[in-house]
């Protein structure tokens, strides 16, 4: 989270394409001492190949453009950026990548997006300490869990 307005941030992701040129040797680094690295990156296929050429195992395709058109009214926007999400994940898991989701995700939000089969890991965790105050984080993150478990047993379809 930036401190000052002028900072910038990763929403919508990060830079990876614009960053391939410099973010190999951080990534080769982290690694070496038995970091796992994350790219928090948008849900695109051009992203994608360029977290398989940074040398990332893992993505968190970034949510907030569909949580944002969901709350907003924003149906056809929604389900285009859902269909985005879907199609990244799918396309992740073709390139060998491990793939989670998060960025504005609630219950309801969560419960769709566990659908997902590939994404096999969701980052809910502002959200969930929200919900805490209110009813308590062991309940938060039980009624959390209910919701994910419901959506991967649905499932999506295509």
């Amino acid at each position: 989270m930036p401190e000052k307005r002028t900072e910038r941030t990763t929403e919508g992701g990060l830079d990876v394409i614009g960053g391939q040129k410099h973010l190999p040797p951080f990534v080769d680094q982290l690694s070496r001492a038995g970091i796992r690295v994350s790219l928090f990156i948008e849900p695109s296929f051009e992203a994608l190949a360029a977290a398989v050429a940074i040398g990332a195992p893992v993505v968190e395709l970034h949510t907030g453009a569909w949580c944002h058109a969901v709350e907003t009214g924003e149906t056809a926007k929604a389900e285009a950026e859902f269909v985005r999400l879907r199609l990244a994940a799918a396309e992740a898991e073709r390139l060998g990548l491990e793939c989670h989701a998060g960025h504005g995700l609630d219950f309801a939000l969560a419960r769709r997006i566990a659908g997902l089969p590939q994404v096999v890991e969701l980052n809910i965790g502002h959200f969930l300490i929200g919900e805490a105050i209110f009813i308590g984080l062991d309940a938060s993150v039980r009624k959390m869990r209910a919701f994910m478990e419901e959506g991967r047993a649905a499932g999506v379809s295509p």
